[in-house]
């Protein structure tokens, strides 16, 4: 075993042009939460705990797409979605179409621990939310002024917003494309946000995944993307832990997260090859970025578009937060 390794995500595909100011509060707001995550392995939490504490942090700040300042739905509501995956017995937890549940993230490990099942959603997660005392909101403490206003952009372009700050019917993450959607003067995408995640591999070499997010902006009610399902947006085992941001449809068609576990187990590869493997080959014509732990305490992570927000750090002093390549 080669020690811990942490890794966070604030989503891929990252407008070119995004003002400085914005870049260092995502850059503050991930080294924040690196060093949440650094302390509690210091403390000797496990990898499960860690992942599930620092995606606490992300849904608490409205910075990115998760908890509070989630995507909004065509119905202007928010429907929030996350899963978490402990590596050692492949466990896992996953919940769908949350509307008052503060944190996601500690409902999929309630799923996982005091549940006979892996996945709830809609009004059978909100039930079990209640059930087991979690905190709970109105549905207005999650919605956001710039997000009321990407969504009203969106309505009026007839749009879907993706994740990685694309709308619909543009090329993806191209630096050449410039959206025609625009809000106090800068382009929808510098507003628009992002999903989150972390994965850890603690120093008795366990591996654990967490992801949690609010979608698309303007999606149809009840859609379901790849953050909360198990071995497309998550996934954890005895070798590696993963979690994905982009697309979530090619994310879901090429079962990215489990992919990577796979080449690693199939094929051989060491973790930085089996993620750049896993976007070369695994998502067509899709966009999207990975974040990944090995069970060495190895860090590695891939993006196929502008630049995505993410940092790691290692046992042995190693830290770095970054947006572009």
């Amino acid at each position: 075993m080669g020690g811990w390794a942490i890794a966070v995500h604030g989503g891929a595909g990252v407008d070119p042009n995004l003002p400085m100011e914005r870049q260092e509060q995502a850059k503050q707001l991930l080294t924040r939460c690196l060093n949440l995550g650094i302390s509690a392995l210091r403390s000797d939490l496990t990898a499960i705990d860690v992942v599930e504490l620092v995606v606490r942090e992300l849904e608490t700040d409205p910075f990115f797409n998760s908890g509070r300042g989630s995507a909004l739905t065509a119905k202007g509501t928010v429907e929030m979605e996350a899963s978490i995956m402990d590596g050692p017995k492949r466990r896992c937890g996953a919940v769908s179409g949350l509307t008052t549940v503060k944190n996601p993230v500690s409902l999929a490990r309630l799923v996982m621990e005091k549940s006979p099942h892996s996945y709830l959603a809609f009004s059978g997660a909100e039930d079990f939310a209640r059930q087991q005392g979690v905190e709970v909101v109105d549905n207005e403490y999650f919605i956001t002024e710039d997000n009321v206003g990407m969504l009203k952009l969106a309505k009026e372009a007839n749009t879907i917003l993706f994740d990685y700050r694309i709308p619909l019917g543009l090329e993806s993450c191209s630096a050449g494309v410039e959206s025609p959607l625009v809000m106090n003067g800068l382009p929808i995408r510098v507003y628009a946000p992002e999903t989150v995640g972390c994965v850890v591999v603690d120093s008795q070499g366990r591996c654990a995944a967490a992801t949690s997010t609010g979608g698309l902006m303007n999606k149809m009610t009840g859609r379901i993307g790849d953050s909360p399902l198990i071995g497309a947006g998550t996934y954890a085992c005895n070798l590696c832990g993963v979690s994905c941001t982009g697309e979530g449809e090619a994310i879901i068609r090429g079962t990215l997260a489990r992919e990577v576990a796979a080449v690693m187990e199939y094929k051989g590869l060491g973790l930085q090859d089996a993620v750049d493997f896993v976007i070369k080959e695994r998502l067509d014509d899709g966009k999207a970025g990975l974040i990944a732990v090995s069970n060495k305490g190895e860090v590695a992570y891939g993006f196929n578009c502008m630049g995505m927000f993410r940092g790691c750090a290692t046992e042995d002093g190693f830290m770095e937060v970054e947006i572009w390549e």
